[in-house]
């Protein structure tokens, strides 16, 4: 049974970690290798490559089934994202606590999402994909990517702060927006913390519903492989290896700034909150391949959620933290924004000054942030962008049509440590993290024996109860 500890105010407590909660599946390498949901993922993957290799036509016809894999997914992202952020903050101390873990997420999300676009801005003025290319606005097709100019004529900040308002909860809801729905989330959740012990019988309620769906999300997750192999066979078919070859330079440009963001800048971020990079990447390898499968980090956002729980970071912390970086800490968004825009100047045969260069940098630290609100979100940002400097041809994006859903890839499996990494050091910085028990879990021990024996000491009423509601959760 799990021990419910309520601080007085003011006070340090010690929080002890038991069992799993049931009905959440805690994640284990047992069993057959052709049983472990990362083999079955990879050949999914595989099948789906050769599959459009030999047979395009065929290959692209099977978009339905990753299309179909995504929806199931989004399906559910919604209401765990409100039954685990209300029972979280229903369980706090004080409405103080929500606040400071808000202003600390939006903190880290700033600095590292900055950290991200710089980086791309650097890569690409020394790579110089674009140089070359030798692209004619005139010859372009414009109307290729009339949708997504148009679209960006009415993204502002304004729009995006107001987006952010449901017009009704249900609708917020209907449509699957997740910060709406964490706003609301956030405010029930601070409304059952005002009235005390007498609700709480609807917080366990909602404590079982948030169980109930993480059970959903184990059954959709067998069908995985079928979505991953439906997704990267539309992908091959559909766009072929002549555009890889085409675009080449600025696709392996893309992938090495990724890979170098995620091992350098978030490794010494990871090490300095006192974890390992490579046995996280590791533990969450399950969740990458389902991205790189399905070009999505959505699809692996309940998942990712319960696997946090599971490793020692509080429910709130992960409730809060998680759903708010996938619309403010979109890493690999940001690099591949500096990096296309650039690139689009450079093959249009426009040479940008400092002065340019550092404005398309802070027009991004804007329009980046409202991209996950937005379909076709990527083009939709860099019309955006585009737009604000004329001497850099819209029309240039049609260069980046073909190769985009290639380097999509990238981008999510990017956004999606990205926010993993910042959920542990978030919950780290707030005293909400049994790093004992992440420790012992990310090399392969028993996490019951360190969760025990290694209690966590954090600070104030709030983070205390955040802490004791971090009882393992797998997926």
């Amino acid at each position: 049974m799990r021990r419910r500890i309520r601080p007085e105010a003011g006070r340090s407590v010690r929080v002890d970690y038991t069992e799993p909660v049931p009905g959440k599946m805690v994640p284990t390498m047992k069993g057959p290798i052709y049983k472990s949901l990362y083999v079955q993922v990879l050949v999914g993957i595989a099948i789906g490559v050769l599959f459009g290799f030999l047979s395009p036509e065929n290959a692209a016809a099977m978009k339905p089934l990753g299309d179909g894999f995504i929806k199931l997914v989004k399906m559910l992202i919604a209401p765990i994202v409100f039954t685990t952020v209300v029972v979280g903050i229903a369980h706090m101390g004080e409405m103080k606590h929500v606040g400071r873990i808000g202003l600390r997420a939006l903190v880290y999300f700033e600095v590292v999402s900055t950290v991200a676009l710089v980086i791309g801005l650097v890569v690409v003025t020394l790579l110089e994909p674009g140089s070359g290319v030798g692209f004619d606005p005139a010859t372009a097709d414009a109307s290729a990517v009339s949708s997504y100019t148009s679209a960006s004529q009415h993204l502002s900040t304004v729009d995006f702060l107001l987006n952010v308002i449901p017009d009704t909860v249900v609708g917020a809801f209907a449509r699957g927006e997740v910060l709406q729905v964490l706003l609301f989330a956030v405010l029930f959740g601070l409304a059952l913390l005002q009235m005390g012990a007498r609700v709480q019988p609807l917080v366990h309620v909602i404590q079982l519903a948030s169980d109930g769906l993480f059970a959903v999300v184990g059954m959709v997750m067998y069908l995985a492989p079928i979505g991953a192999f439906g997704a990267m066979a539309f992908t091959v078919g559909r766009y072929g290896i002549v555009s890889l070859i085409s675009l080449g330079k600025l696709m392996i440009g893309v992938y090495i700034t990724c890979a170098f963001f995620v091992f350098v800048v978030l490794g010494a971020i990871a090490a300095a909150a006192g974890f390992n990079i490579f046995k996280f990447l590791r533990y969450i390898a399950e969740e990458i391949l389902i991205v790189l499968g399905t070009s999505s980090s959505e699809s692996a956002l309940p998942r990712l959620m319960a696997k946090l729980e599971h490793l020692g970071c509080a429910k709130p912390v992960v409730g809060l933290v998680v759903p708010t970086g996938y619309s403010f800490n979109l890493d690999g968004t940001s690099i591949y924004m500096t990096m296309a825009a650039v690139f689009v100047a450079q093959a249009s045969s426009v040479d940008l000054t400092l002065s340019q260069e550092l404005g398309i940098l802070g027009v991004l630290l804007l329009t980046s942030k409202g991209a996950a609100a937005v379909t076709g979100s990527g083009f939709v940002t860099l019309a955006a962008t585009l737009a604000a400097f004329p001497a850099i041809p819209v029309a240039g994006l049609t260069l980046l049509l073909g190769v985009d859903r290639f380097m999509s890839e990238a981008r999510a499996i990017t956004n999606l440590i990205g926010n993993a990494v910042a959920t542990m050091v978030i919950a780290k910085w707030d005293g909400a993290l049994n790093l004992e028990r992440a420790t012992a879990i990310l090399d392969g021990r028993d996490p019951d024996e360190a969760g025990r024996t290694s209690p966590v000491v954090v600070d104030g009423p709030g983070t205390a109860a955040l802490a004791g509601d971090a009882a393992p959760a797998g997926h």
